[in-house]
Order: structure tokens, then sequence, then C-alpha cells
């Protein structure tokens, strides 16, 4: 899915909040901010797997998207934060069911797996 998908007017709600959170790094950020600020060496931290360089692209695509803020402090050495926005928060609590959902597939799955 493209990003100008999240910014088609013609599309279908899902089809604009899918794209805002395409990709295989966003949602696992979004869970992880909603716990509070971190900076960009925590979130690496917390995500083994994810580069730097995708990381960075992440964050830039859900600043542009108004589901996070970024914070740059002036101070030595640099320090950046990310929180998530009143509507990145929004956008958190509307997955919590599809979340649910997944876990429940999930168990679904594991139970045939063991019944095979």
């Amino acid at each position: 899915m493209t990003r100008s998908r999240a910014q088609d007017p013609n599309v279908c709600g899902v089809t604009a909040a899918v794209a805002v959170i395409d990709g295989k790094w966003k949602t696992s950020l979004l869970w992880r901010l909603e716990s509070g600020p971190h900076r960009p060496a925590e979130l690496r931290r917390l995500l083994p797997g994810l580069s730097e360089k995708v990381l960075t692209q992440a964050l830039r695509e859900m600043e542009e998207d108004g589901l996070v803020h970024r914070e740059v402090y002036d101070v030595l050495p640099p320090k950046t934060e990310y929180t998530l926005t009143g509507f990145g928060r929004d956008l958190a609590a509307a997955l919590g069911p599809v979340s649910d959902w997944g876990h429940r597939r999930l168990e679904r799955l594991r139970a045939r797996g063991a019944a095979s």
C-alpha cells in the first residue's frame, strides 16, 4: 500500500488508517511509545532487528502523519525524544480491539496446530 492512499479522500476509512500504520515496525513503535517518551536508541534496543535507517524513516512518517511528536533538547550531546500525540494515542486506542482479535486468531492457530 502506498503512503498516498493515507491522504486519498476517496478510500474507505480503514484503508486510510492502514496506510498510516503500514509496514513492519509502526505498530510496534506505537505500542512502545504508549508507555511514554523514548529516545531513538531506546526504541532500537526494545525492537531487535530494527535498523537505524528504518527507525528514522518510520518516525519521520509517523511525525508527518501527526502520530508522534519529536522533541529536540538543546544539550550536549544532542538529545531527541519521541512521544505519541493525542492523535497517536487515539490510533493506539482504536487498534486495541484489533490487537485483541489478533491474539484470538493466534490462539486458534495454536490450537489447530496442537490438534494436528
